[in-house]
């Protein structure tokens, strides 16, 4: 049985409505699976090939990694998607957050590719390209802070994306 519901509050949402999907699954004859939280974003669509089936959308994104900037939900993914585009760039980024009085700020500071100097023409250029992109496609605006091969930190397991020095 999948639900919906606000990653925060862990209430039910509107159908439709993007949340965490959570599932319960009573034929489980050793141990039922009571309201399972994922840790994902998605929504439950309409409509189905099957009586009794409930069809999901995609998964968009993690709710354990998305970052709320001026209002706006921004998952590292996104981010990551659109560097990935430019070669000048390196898949090793970090998104560090900052709150400066009342306002959110999003500084990416990402790797420049091997053998590409983060002063020169091309890396400018690439990061000013990729921070229209983000603009564009995640909707809030962001600073790019360009690095030399290995000036991002690299961590054993998950990659550390978020960084967030906001005061609670």
């Amino acid at each position: 049985y999948p639900e919906i519901v606000d990653p925060d509050t862990g209430e039910p949402v509107p159908h439709g409505q993007e949340g965490e999907p959570v599932f319960t699954s009573l034929t489980k004859e050793a141990l039922p699976i009571i309201r399972y939280r994922t840790r994902d974003l998605t929504r439950l669509l309409p409509g189905t090939a099957r009586p009794n089936m409930r069809r999901m959308e995609k998964i968009t994104g993690r709710s354990d990694d998305m970052m709320i900037i001026r209002g706006v939900n921004v998952f590292p993914t996104q981010i990551e998607e659109l560097i990935l585009r430019r070669p000048e760039l390196s898949p090793h980024y970090q998104c560090v957050l900052t709150r400066e009085g009342p306002m959110d700020n999003l500084k990416v500071a990402v790797e420049c590719a091997p053998g590409v100097d983060p002063e020169g023409i091309a890396a400018r250029a690439a990061a000013k390209l990729l921070q229209h992109e983000i603009k564009v496609y995640v909707g809030s605006s962001v600073e790019i802070e360009l690095k030399g091969e290995g000036g991002i930190e690299r961590s054993v397991g998950k990659a550390k994306r978020v960084v967030d020095l906001r005061k609670k």
